[in-house]
């Protein structure tokens, strides 16, 4: 897989609606598969925060074994390809193809740590604006830094995400 520029623009108020169409598309034909409700996670999912225009969806399923069959599906028919990218915690997959992404599709077993993570991170950046402007202001940093390496961009955001993520687990007396 050959990464497309890491390129972070302003929030676009389109996201929303991008994700809905999509959500209503995946409903239908991951329903064998979906144990939840579709989420739209990731920077395009919070509004007013800078993000790389793709849009992150994550899809609660029971097991990864048994939503393999999903994979094919989204290949066949609905213009995703695979990539076995954190193939232990997920299934992921983008659209249209691998130089120019739109969606990013996470498909997760539900109740699983990297499910819980993924909604807390994304609710946290919603109900807080300093950590929206320090993470909005890591990405343009990174991605400055790293223009043509999504995965160094990545891995440049980890540690944020951890200590929040540590942070929201504290308990509220400390």
């Amino acid at each position: 897989m050959s990464a497309p520029e890491v390129k972070v623009v302003a929030y676009d108020p389109k996201w929303p609606t991008l994700f809905e169409l999509e959500r209503a598309v995946l409903e239908q034909a991951l329903a064998p598969w979906l144990v939840g409700t579709i989420e739209h996670i990731g920077s395009t999912a919070v509004p007013g925060l800078s993000a790389k225009p793709v849009i992150d969806i994550m899809v609660p399923v029971r097991t990864l074994v048994g939503s393999e069959a999903a994979i094919g599906l989204l290949e066949r028919k609905h213009d995703y390809h695979y990539w076995p990218y954190k193939s232990r915690v997920m299934h992921w997959l983008c659209k249209p193809g691998d130089r120019h992404r739109t969606h990013h599709l996470h498909l997760v077993p539900a109740g699983s740590p990297l499910f819980h993570e993924r909604l807390a991170f994304r609710d946290a950046l919603r109900a807080d604006p300093d950590m929206q402007r320090r993470y909005t202001d890591l990405k343009h940093r990174l991605s400055e830094k790293h223009p043509d390496d999504r995965e160094a961009y990545t891995h440049g955001k980890a540690p944020f995400v951890a200590a929040e993520l540590r942070r929201l687990r504290a308990p509220a007396d400390r």
